[in-house]
């Protein structure tokens, strides 16, 4: 406790009279290092309100003196920090803006410092220019908490110092002239002394310069090349984490910025890089030895729970995902934390606590602080200090303001020890590490494997041992080889107790793996999650399909380990992500774009089949939108590259191509699965056909489109990492695959009208314009309905279905005993797709609803609503397309013949459209 003979007689030291603001004693009270401001720096006791209250940004208050620039400065940064202080305690300012307003003094004085430092060694040395004479200056980035903006008000500043290009060969233009290297480190000694040297004035700001390349063995200051090189080279992870926050804060700021975004790529991985997870739990462990060394345990950045682990937390889902998500790429620890909580990385009611508890530690850290301007962080033991603290902090007394840390500090160790503190095994897989190591020495066999609990067959034997003996295996370093180890253990342990599904998983994980040997952070991830091994392991259980997709696409893996559990693509985000990759001149860029999109894209819907997150319909829908987009984006690529040769045809154009793609089948009717072709049909406007193109090359209308059409499917069948983009079957055109790839939409629709089977009529139920000309798409969807609506009669109608259903049943089922094809067997999906096609072209002449859609689930509603379907054979056959739907992607997913055993389901499925099928057809049924 503090009597008030110790505050009169500082306001007497003071000479303080009744024009000094009223809260001074609360100052006096708050900070040793105020009351010798007020009493050694001229002006700043008799300007105190006025400072205060000024908004201003504080190199507006700077006004040089006589007094030198080194004197100067550190009298400006005191009477600054007594503003800082004041504005605390008078709540004027929030935590944020206190740490904000710490940085903007940092960053005059660090700019005023630069600016005399240049102009001392240019004045003996001249400066140094670029080739066209241009005075090329220094760049000052500052790392750490003043990087970020959020600089504690007694703490060094972080810097480094650079150069850009240009002239970094060239000698300075001075009578003593001097190479670039040595006038910069001149440079950096004179601002050092001027900012960070204590004299009798004390110091402006302390200057750490140690995280420059090389550390302190390193030159002062460094050429941009010469540290993009370094980087390349040299560049560790905690290198990554301090560069993390940095930011040009003088000199050629522009060209300091340029240099940042050149660095993005050291810092933030293209790929979700769980080694950071590792390299900041290493940085942690050496900090909690350091404690321990020291007895550091109440020290509030630190210690347990302390600012460091608040920072840990938020820059371990930078490090690991910045690189693949541009908004998590915030120099702020507060902004940082909100990208996370937005992005879904921390939850909404930890991500307040978690800021909650970061604002009160760096608003008492400040406090501390404050009191006599000390780089401490450490809690008084001074039980007066104590008191002063927590008075003028609001509360009574040091118990209370500890009972409100103490809450913090474990719920920041809470959430620190589930994400970064310091991994454990379990012991359940000691003993399959030694398994693992004696397999991979060839010490071990079949025998011994079994002994252990696993019942592994020669296929996983031998692949087991052939991925110990791989020279990917062998070239693994020491650490990466321990990890592998682990990994493997961990993959046995979960083999004993083996399912049936269980040998195929591993040996398709273990070909993952095999690919993964060469991206050590996703090794990383799986060896120390070990959830993310178990989903790893239940995904190769349940789905072929998409492992093989992992093996081809490893960077998928993102989506796998994903703790959000993103949404399923929805068709507007999956049209905004598959546009994003058109425009660029490269084809071959872009189809590789294209692919990684559609591959991504098909493969978060594959995890919402497994998850059962959607009903099949709408992941077959959003699998046809897939499709449609690429198209979209492909015929694009097309049209460009045969109109730079051939030129438009007379009276097309961008907007108007006169080429229109039809979607048949699965696609049309936007039911496609995971591994289905394209059934297109390629239609143009007949007058455009007949007119010559106006390029270097010319060639009739006609030909033009073929070339189009050829030069899209020539894209679409590109060989890409993740498998070309897409088979396509142009055989539903006029005339199958005897008549022209590209057809006229009159000579089109003149087939329909003179030539076309039931079958091709039947087929046009699901058909629908895809891409290309809008115009044309439109007149095709008139011609379509116009077709569509013809009357017919009922019964040849009615037997030319059922005859053409028994024939492909005859053909094409695969059902054999108790195995049923989900397709073609009977009450399958094509007995389904061949009821909804007789019905709409018995009935759209009398219920125009039926032309709106080719979809399968519409067409059963819009039967249902028209009374052609009674209300309960609605209901039954639209849950029977789902159920069979379903079961249909499930079985490509895990990449298994359409055959099945029925379950209960499938039953139900099969006896609602064989019933339905019976009451259309009667004794004619197929």
């Amino acid at each position: 406790m503090i009597d008030g003979g110790w505050l009169s007689a500082r306001l007497d030291a003071l000479a303080v009279d009744a024009t000094h603001p009223a809260w001074l004693p609360r100052l006096l009270l708050a900070s040793d290092f105020a009351f010798d401001t007020l009493r050694q720096v001229p002006g700043v006791l008799a300007s105190l309100e006025d400072r205060v209250r000024d908004p201003r940004p504080p190199m507006a208050r700077w006004q040089p003196g006589e007094g030198g620039m080194q004197r100067e400065l550190r009298w400006f940064r005191r009477a600054e920090g007594v503003r800082l202080i004041a504005r605390d305690l008078l709540d004027l300012d929030r935590v944020a803006e206190t740490l904000a307003g710490s940085s903007r003094l940092a960053d005059a004085c660090i700019a005023l410092a630069l600016d005399d430092a240049v102009q001392r060694v240019s004045a003996r040395h001249g400066a140094i220019r670029d080739d066209c004479g241009y005075v090329l200056p220094p760049v000052v980035f500052a790392l750490g908490k003043l990087g970020g903006g959020e600089l504690n008000f007694s703490s060094d500043v972080d810097l480094v110092f650079a150069y850009s290009g240009g002239g970094h060969d060239s000698d300075s233009d001075g009578d003593a002239a001097l190479a670039p290297d040595a006038w910069h480190a001149r440079v950096v000694r004179h601002f050092a002394q001027r900012l960070g040297e204590t004299d009798v004035d004390g110091f402006s700001h302390r200057v750490d310069l140690r995280l420059r390349p090389f550390g302190q063995s390193g030159k002062p200051s460094l050429s941009f090349p010469a540290m993009e090189q370094y980087f390349q080279r040299e560049g560790r992870d905690w290198e990554r984490y301090a560069w993390l926050k940095a930011r040009a804060v003088a000199g050629d700021v522009a060209a300091g910025e340029q240099f940042l975004a050149s660095l993005r790529p050291f810092i933030y991985r293209r790929y979700l890089d769980y080694n950071a997870i590792d390299a900041l739990r290493e940085m942690k462990a050496q900090i909690d030895l350091e404690v321990q060394r020291q007895d550091l345990a109440d020290d509030i950045k630190l210690g347990r729970g302390g600012i460091r682990e608040v920072e840990f937390l938020v820059q371990v889902v930078q490090l690991v995902r910045g690189g693949r998500e541009a908004g998590l790429r915030q120099r702020g620890l507060l902004d940082g934390l909100a990208a996370c909580m937005q992005a879904g990385y921390v939850g909404e009611a930890a991500g307040v606590a978690l800021r909650d508890a970061y604002l009160f530690l760096r608003r008492l850290e400040n406090r501390l602080q404050m009191l006599r301007d000390a780089q401490t962080q450490a809690l008084p033991l001074d039980a007066t200090d104590q008191w002063r603290i927590a008075t003028t902090l609001g509360y009574e007394d040091w118990s209370g303001l500890r009972a409100e840390l103490d809450r913090h500090r474990d719920r920041v160790a809470e959430e620190f020890s589930h994400v970064l503190a310091p991994r454990t095994r379990a012991r359940a897989a000691d003993s399959m590490l030694t398994l693992w190591r004696a397999l991979a020495q060839g010490s071990a066999d079949a025998v011994q494997v079994e002994a252990a609990g696993i019942e592994v067959g020669q296929a996983l034997m031998e692949r087991l041992r052939a991925l110990a003996g791989s020279p990917g295996v062998q070239a693994l370093s020491a650490r990466a080889r321990t990890r592998l180890d682990r990994l493997m253990a961990a993959l046995l342990d979960r083999l004993r107790g083996r399912q049936a599904q269980d040998d195929e998983a591993a040996l398709a994980i273990i070909d993952l793996l095999q690919i993964l040997l060469r991206r050590s952070n996703y090794l990383a991830l799986l060896e120390q999650q070990p959830a993310a091994l178990d989903r790893l392991f239940e995904l190769a259980r349940g789905s072929r399909w998409l492992v093989q997709r992992l093996v081809d696409q490893p960077l998928l893996l993102d989506d796998v380990f994903d703790p959000r559990a993103p949404a399923p693509p929805d068709c507007a985000e999956i049209a905004q992500l598959l546009a994003t990759v058109a425009g660029a001149d490269d084809p071959e860029a872009v189809l590789t774009a294209l692919g990684e999109v559609r591959t991504s894209l098909r493969f978060r819907l594959g995890l919402a089949t497994i998850d059962n997150r959607l009903p099949a319909p709408a992941i077959a829908e959003r699998l046809a939108a897939i499709a449609q987009e690429v198209l979209h984006r492909v015929l694009d690529l097309a049209l460009v590259d045969v109109v730079r040769r051939h030129g438009w045809p007379a009276g097309a154009g961008p907007g108007r191509s006169g080429l229109a793609l039809i979607g048949y089948g699965s696609l049309g009717a936007r039911e496609l699965g995971f591994a289905s072709d394209l059934d297109l049909v390629f239609v143009f406007d007949g007058a455009l056909g007949e007119a010559e193109t106006d390029g270097p090359s010319p060639v009739e209308g006609q030909r033009f489109y073929a070339r189009v059409v050829q030069k899209l499917l020539a894209y679409l069948a590109v060989p890409l990492p993740g498998g070309r983009l897409y088979e396509v079957d142009a055989r539903l055109r006029p005339d199958g695959a005897k008549g022209l790839l590209v057809t006229s939409l009159d000579a089109y629709a003149a087939y329909q009208r003179e030539r076309a089977w039931t079958w091709e009529q039947q087929a046009l139920v699901r058909a629908r314009f895809i891409a290309g000309d809008a115009m044309l798409g439109a007149a095709f969807t008139a011609t379509r309905a116009q077709w569509l609506a013809q009357p017919r009669e009922p019964e040849p109608l009615r037997q030319a279905v059922a005859d053409m259903r028994g024939r492909l049943r005859r053909e094409l089922d695969r059902s054999r005993g108790d195995r049923f094809d989900l397709k073609q067997g009977r009450g399958g999906l094509v007995d389904l797709e061949f009821l909804l096609q007789y019905l709409v072209l018995a009935h759209s002449a009398t219920h125009a609803a039926l032309l709106d859609s080719g979809a399968s689930g519409d067409l059963i509603a819009i039967l249902a609503d028209a009374g052609v379907l009674a209300g309960e054979e609605g209901a039954a056959l639209s849950a029977a397309h789902a159920s069979l739907l379903a079961a249909a992607l499930r079985q490509t997913l895990d990449a298994r013949p359409r055959t099945v055993v029925p379950d209960a389901g499938i039953e139900a499925a099969r006896r609602a459209i064989t019933r339905a099928c019976a009451h259309a057809f009667g004794e004619g049924a197929p």
